[in-house]
């Protein structure tokens, strides 16, 4: 399963968000399995398939579970991660407390990011992507050495 792609959402009053038709049949490409939204980086939340998270974890065990910052990262990640699911009409209720951790409010945009999605605050995008897209060619660079 790759995500790809850019979406602009509302937040309902009941703390719902729309999930894309595209996004949503990739998410339950395996059939209907459990859905982990969890805080992300940059103040993010990220939205992983029960395979996804799974893996995620499987990464984090092979690290050193004496080392301080694996142990306050998993402290951190996996009290607030959350097992979530769609309704009848394709929607996730975000919980308060990661609505809150993100700063989710009425605007939101989700990017389908290779393994999950990401939901930020629609400001908050915005301005990432304003800080860094100049620099693409350099991160690219980076990321590829």
């Amino acid at each position: 399963m790759l995500l790809t792609g850019i979406f602009s959402r509302s937040i309902d009053q009941k703390q719902r968000v729309a999930i894309p038709r595209r996004l949503r049949e990739a998410l339950e490409a395996d059939g209907r399995q459990a859905l982990y939204l969890a805080p992300g980086t940059d103040q993010s939340l990220a939205l992983y398939t029960e395979d996804a998270f799974a893996g995620l974890a499987e990464r984090l065990a092979q690290s050193s579970p004496t080392r301080q910052d694996v142990r306050t990262f998993t402290r951190l990640f996996y009290a607030r991660a959350q097992r979530v699911e769609f309704d009848s009409q394709g929607r996730l209720r975000i919980p308060a407390e990661l609505a809150e951790l993100a700063r989710l409010e009425k605007e939101v945009v989700l990017l389908g990011v290779q393994d999950h999605v990401e939901l930020w605050a629609a400001e908050r995008w915005k301005s990432y992507l304003s800080e860094r897209r100049d620099k693409y060619d350099e991160i690219a660079e980076a990321a590829f050495r």
